[in-house]
């Protein structure tokens, strides 16, 4: 690639990746592999560079992207070259969501229960390339594609929602949860597009009021679809999050979460040379993790010996895919608490609950980046304490503010915070 050429896409890539997010251990790169896949050997030279250009740490988001830690000035440029050589750079020319779609990780494989599902990732890359003729859409503005399976999206927060409804059909809707349709699948990334627009306009005439979809009233979400209303799609449980996964052509998947979200590089090297006799494609998790697609049962026994000897999740009950944590201090500069640290610890301290369905928040301070939303406990770092909010976001009024040892005290079984918690559960499980 020319000089000119790199210059002119290292001016239009995300500031995520050209402009990385300074922490309390270096920068952060932000990565979004093209079309949300890669092949082992990406995988593993992605480690390769975390180790080269950065602290060697390696974090999957929410939104399935790839994070590298620990890069400096120095090493950046050569960062930004090396992912441009190893054609692992693919971003829009333009502000807004470098990124826009979500699709499960096993979407698209062939099902045991012989259902055709919409085609999730072509839809997706159909709507990400109408997506970025369109300008003024905030950052983090979501579209989840939910190909109506059983590996639901339902948990999972964005502005614009198409789930499959059978025979190509497609259910939409929006932040307020109606629900709209049914379109047939070919129509989809026009409608979302047209959305799309229609809110940007909005956004563009109050940018300080308008941030997300979820800003507008209910008439004026109501006004950006062109569609009836719609019955919502059936409920369906919740997703395993880590296993292995059978199809029907006698190939298994095998889904792999990492504490927290974060891995040493090492570890997942180790994971590419344990698959590195029978390739597979690789889809990044909003679980946090990496689905190892279309293995042989052998092959994906193996895979997950390895990965669980690493100290990842490869069992659905794990009591930490229940809490949502920040990197914390010293990592992040804004952190006032070592969450990433400390949410181990409470992990095995609530590890009971968890099972059962509570959802924990640790967050080192008030934004409350790793989980925007409520949490049945969430605690907020501050000066060194955990502000404690029970059924509430980071930020909110606390009941009490603690250090660790008092916290977990609270906390164990036969406590009264404790005794809370498992009250929640139980009702919400009724």
């Amino acid at each position: 690639m020319s000089e000119a050429a790199r210059d002119a896409m290292r001016r239009g890539w995300c500031p995520s990746t050209l402009k990385p997010m300074e922490t309390g251990d270096g920068w952060l790169v932000r990565l979004y592999p093209p079309g949300a896949r890669l092949t082992p050997q990406q995988l593993g030279r992605i480690a390769a560079l975390a180790l080269a250009h950065g602290n060697g740490l390696v974090e999957i988001s929410a939104r399935a992207s790839l994070q590298l830690r620990g890069v400096t000035a120095l090493s950046h440029p050569r960062l930004v070259d090396d992912l441009l050589a190893e054609g692992l750079l693919d971003e829009p020319d333009r502000d807004g969501p470098k990124r826009i779609t979500l699709v499960s990780p096993l979407a698209g494989l062939p099902r045991l229960d012989a259902v055709l599902p919409i085609d999730a990732f072509a839809l997706a890359e159909r709507i990400e390339a109408a997506a970025r003729t369109i300008e003024g859409l905030p950052p983090k503005c979501t579209v989840i594609v939910d190909d109506g399976g059983p590996s639901s999206l339902d948990g999972i927060a964005g502005d614009i929602r198409l789930v499959g409804a059978g025979g190509g059909r497609i259910v939409l809707s929006l932040a307020d949860g109606r629900c709209y349709g049914p379109l047939a699948e070919g129509e989809a990334p026009a409608l979302v597009a047209a959305i799309l627009r229609r809110f940007a306009a909005l956004r563009r005439a109050a940018p300080e009021r308008i941030r997300r979809l979820r800003d507008l009233p209910a008439d004026a979400l109501s006004r950006l679809v062109d569609l009836p209303d719609a019955a919502a799609p059936a409920p369906r449980p919740a997703p395993r999050r880590a296993g292995l996964f059978s199809q029907s052509d006698g190939r298994v998947t095998a889904l792999i979460a990492l504490p927290f979200g974060r891995s040493r590089a090492e570890m997942l090297a180790a994971l590419v040379q344990a698959g590195r006799d029978e390739p597979a494609e690789i889809r990044p998790s909003p679980w946090r993790g990496l689905a190892f697609r279309g293995l042989s049962p052998a092959a994906a026994e193996a895979l997950l010996a390895r990965a669980q000897a690493q100290g990842l999740i490869v069992d659905d009950s794990d009591p930490r895919l229940s809490v949502q944590a920040c990197a914390g201090s010293p990592a992040c500069t804004r952190a006032q608490a070592p969450a990433a640290a400390d949410a181990d610890r409470l992990a095995g301290t609530l590890a009971a609950l968890l099972r059962e369905g509570l959802d924990l928040h640790v967050s080192g301070c008030a934004k409350g980046c790793a989980h925007p939303a409520a949490a049945d406990l969430t605690l907020t770092g501050r000066d060194g304490r955990y502000e404690v909010v029970m059924e509430g976001r980071a930020g909110d009024a606390p009941l009490a503010t603690l250090d660790l040892p008092a916290l977990l005290a609270r906390l164990q079984p036969g406590q009264d915070w404790h005794a809370r918690l498992k009250a929640r559960g139980t009702r919400r499980n009724r």
